[in-house]
């Protein structure tokens, strides 16, 4: 699994967004399963990472500090920190369409084990949604840059050890899926 400043920040605006939905929730069912998700993101956060990654997301101004009466401060989703949090929300997550397409392929191919089929086809759906072509039954093709999409999957569903991303120049049946893309 991979550790940085990058993954940490996702996390931490993740549950600072999960802060949000909690004060939200109308439902203690909802309640208790989005605080049950926050303890566990954040007991998996690396500390020594995390000031870093508190710093760099301060820096960015996606959060800001709010100084409490008794001297303790909260750190608070800016509105550009809420809008990045929704960007890796799994049910609203897409793949931008840039203006002009870099005649790349991207592929995701991944071997999870049957003890997890739940998670598998999960993926496999969470691709389909994202707009991915089944190129085979775990092997899945996009034109357009969506490595941070996918890296999120991968760490929301833990699965880093069965999942690989290739960057293609070319792909046999090509043609094919430029017509699926309406590439050409």
């Amino acid at each position: 699994m991979p550790r940085g400043p990058g993954v940490n920040q996702q996390k931490i605006l993740l549950l600072l967004f999960g802060g949000i939905a909690l004060g939200l929730s109308g439902s203690p069912k909802r309640y208790f399963q989005i605080l049950d998700s926050i303890t566990k993101e954040w007991k998996e956060i690396d500390r020594r990472m995390l000031k870093r990654a508190i710093k760099k997301l301060y820096e960015s101004k996606l959060i800001k500090e709010k100084e409490n009466p008794d001297g303790t401060v909260t750190l608070v989703l800016t509105d550009k920190g809420k809008q990045k949090a929704l960007t890796y929300d799994l049910g609203k997550m897409e793949i931008k369409k840039p203006k002009q397409w870099d005649k790349k392929w991207r592929v995701v191919l991944f071997d999870i084990p049957e003890k997890i089929k739940r998670t598998r086809e999960a993926i496999r759906i969470h691709l389909k949604n994202l707009g991915f072509y089944e190129f085979q039954k775990s092997v899945f093709v996009h034109p357009y840059d969506c490595k941070n999409e996918i890296d999120y999957l991968i760490e929301f569903y833990d699965v880093r050890k069965f999942v690989r991303f290739i960057i293609a120049d070319s792909l046999d049946n090509e043609l094919h899926l430029k017509k699926h893309f309406d590439l050409l």
